[in-house]
């Protein structure tokens, strides 16, 4: 096994490279770099009001065919047609990461206190941000008929199995908070089983867990990464919370998977296949991996409360090396290999992983937390963690699930 994330990286640059359709972050639209000052401490006040604009920003940055879509953009671009405002340089955002990216933000919006519980509510308190998740509920639906997101793919980066899990649950969180007429009812649960059916179908044969880069075909040679596979098992913990039969050893093979991730010293490698080593001087690289792979494995009734603290420690000391790539070109740079789309990713599980610790820990690691996602809130009140003006909305989104968590619905669980 390497010791060395340059190793790993190496593997899923030549894995990006094969798939050939990638654009340059130095295409984009440099995103706002100011942020704005906060002095004082974050109060409740201060928390509701982020929480009402945020949705707001994201009711009004909905945009696409009907405007029905937030899509998450990063530097991976395919060929092929589509909307005009989607293509860049030739490409065109893939539709994983417009259903994905959607899904994310229409999760984000139901966590706003103020919208209608059942499709049929006449209230009109949150009546655009429910307007606008049944646009986004239609948009996800539909792409069940598109082509780029059949279950049948050959290999090579595959960002489909985003699209995968994150739709599986908007989709059922949208049917759990009521928001699914009843005569959308039938059309609804068959792209449920549809998005379902696509997370077992992209599971690594044999050893288990999920990973979105892949040097070729899905086989057992393929490595996990826990950075897609944390968020994986926590789709299939909320459809058996739903009431549909999962697999219990597809979890188990992804648990196993993350625990192949977890090295002797804590942190979590980038990708594994087997049990791995490597060097303890990469964690500053691992710390958004960390809170996700422990929030999970926690979820699954795994204890580990020791493992949370530590990993929530490390997130902060280390929080630092997140904010250097931050808002920047550029995927996997040296020394630690650290993405900018790992900044808000972390920070969501981080919140997550708050919530599993033991109820009289969490205020101190909250207030930790708003204190860093205030530090780099942009100055119209969004957050944004690439030079896209457009993943304003990605951001936004998980700076609202942020904020919310404390009073978020309990997270589904699949202890035995």
């Amino acid at each position: 096994m390497p010791t060395s994330l340059t190793i790993v990286f190496a593997a899923v640059f030549l894995a990006i490279q094969d798939a050939s359709p990638v654009s340059r972050d130095d295409d984009a639209t440099p995103a706002v770099k100011d942020v704005v000052e906060i002095s004082g401490p974050i109060d409740a006040t201060t928390i509701e009001a982020a929480i009402t604009r945020s949705g707001e920003i994201l009711v009004e940055r909905q945009e696409g065919p009907g405007n029905a879509e937030w899509p998450y953009e990063g530097v991976y671009r395919v060929r092929g047609s589509g909307p005009r405002a989607f293509i860049r340089g030739g490409r065109i955002i893939p539709m994983g990461y417009r259903v994905g990216g959607t899904s994310i933000a229409g999760s984000s919006l139901l966590r706003l206190p103020d919208v209608p519980k059942g499709a049929d509510s006449k209230d009109t308190e949150g009546e655009q941000a429910r307007a606008a998740l049944e646009r986004a509920r239609r948009f996800v639906i539909e792409a069940t008929n598109d082509s780029s997101m059949t279950h049948d793919y050959p290999g090579g980066y595959d960002v489909r199995g985003w699209g995968y899990i994150y739709a599986l649950r908007f989709l059922l969180a949208m049917d759990a908070a009521g928001l699914v007429a009843e005569a959308d009812a039938e059309e609804h649960a068959n792209a449920v089983t549809f998005y379902l059916d696509g997370i077992k179908a992209l599971e690594i044969p044999g050893t288990g867990g999920w990973n979105y880069a892949r040097r070729g075909p899905l086989d057992a040679s393929s490595p996990a990464s826990p950075f897609m596979t944390a968020p994986a098992l926590q789709a299939l913990f909320e459809a058996r919370r739903a009431g549909h039969e999962i697999d219990k050893g597809m979890v188990e093979r992804g648990l196993k998977a993350l625990s192949n991730a977890l090295t002797p010293e804590g942190h979590v490698a980038y990708s594994a296949s087997r049990p791995t080593r490597e060097n303890p001087e990469m964690l500053p690289g691992a710390i958004g991996r960390m809170v996700a792979v422990e929030t999970v494995r926690s979820q699954a009734g795994q204890e580990n409360a020791e493992d949370l603290r530590r990993a929530l420690t490390a997130f902060f000391e280390h929080w630092g090396e997140l904010e250097k790539r931050k808002s920047r070109n550029g995927t996997h740079e040296p020394p630690y290999g650290v993405a900018p789309y790992y900044f808000f990713y972390g920070h969501g599980y981080a919140a997550e992983a708050i919530e599993e610790l033991p109820e009289e820990e969490r205020a101190a690691w909250r207030a930790r937390l708003l204190d860093r996602l205030f530090e780099v809130r942009e100055e119209d009140d969004s957050w944004n963690d690439r030079v896209f003006k457009r993943s304003k909305a990605y951001g936004t989104s998980i700076a609202l699930q942020v904020l919310t968590q404390p009073k978020a619905p309990p997270a589904a669980r699949f202890a035995e």
